[in-house]
């Protein structure tokens, strides 16, 4: 009969080979990434819930941020928006979150669709997302990424949510009036005008559509923080499962 001490000694030295090993952990929170695209680096972050399981499929939303989160660090776009949200609250995002970062102020979000696409894509294969459940939300240059990328790709997208964004509203509208669309803007914006979402949601009705539109009375720029925080912004975009393709 082996002793304790003996199969400890065995153990270690690999001699019980019909011992089960467990599975690690999947690793969660907000994990940083790489994705080489085109020859070129592009740092961003994925969010994991700390319950995620690869054993069923998981809602997803990709979240564009604003020009202050510009960069190559692969970090400042969490400091914004839908990130301290979740950081504030996690159980209220039971989502895959995944946050490019645009690299450069001057360039807009439609520049880098294909770019947002492959990071959704990568992360599609790493990890159990729902295909039918993926999300598009982003805030000011993000939320011009959200209407312009959404528009571009309408049949990624379950439902998208734009945040004081802008946008061409004959561009975007036809493509969008499908997807459920909830949008958001303070009244007092003096960055980017109401005016711009309104005309959008205004455009998506005549065609009809039914996009819902929140302004917050005396809000200015940031209405992300409403928005992200006090919305039942993460129960709505689960209401929304896209179609099968036909």
């Amino acid at each position: 009969m082996i002793s304790a001490l003996a199969m400890l000694a065995l153990t270690a030295t690999g001699q019980v080979q019909n011992t089960p090993r467990a599975m690690p952990a999947p690793e969660t929170g907000f994990l940083f990434k790489t994705l080489r695209y085109k020859d070129t680096e592009h740092k961003y972050v994925v969010y994991v819930p700390r319950d995620y399981n690869p054993s069923r499929k998981w809602a997803t939303i990709v979240f564009l941020h604003g020009a202050g989160e510009c960069g190559t660090d692969g970090l400042r776009q969490v400091s914004q928006g839908i990130g301290t949200a979740i950081l504030a609250n996690p159980s209220r995002w039971p989502f895959i979150v995944i946050m490019p970062q645009k690299p450069e102020l001057r360039q807009s979000w439609g520049e880098h669709a294909e770019l947002v696409v492959a990071m959704l894509a990568a992360t599609e294969r790493t990890y159990a997302v729902d295909s039918s459940r993926v999300y598009l939300t982003g805030l000011s240059q993000g939320g011009n990424g959200t209407w312009v990328i959404g528009a571009r790709y309408p049949e990624r997208w379950a439902a998208i949510a734009p945040i004081c964004g802008y946008g061409t509203p004959d561009e975007i509208a036809p493509r969008l009036k499908e997807v459920p669309v909830w949008c958001f803007h303070g009244d007092a914006d003096n960055v980017v005008p109401p005016a711009r979402s309104i005309a959008i949601v205004d455009a998506l009705k005549a065609l009809g559509a039914s996009p819902k539109l929140t302004t917050y009375p005396g809000v200015g720029h940031n209405s992300w923080d409403k928005a992200y925080r006090d919305e039942p912004l993460p129960t709505w975009l689960l209401k929304h499962v896209r179609p099968p393709a036909k």
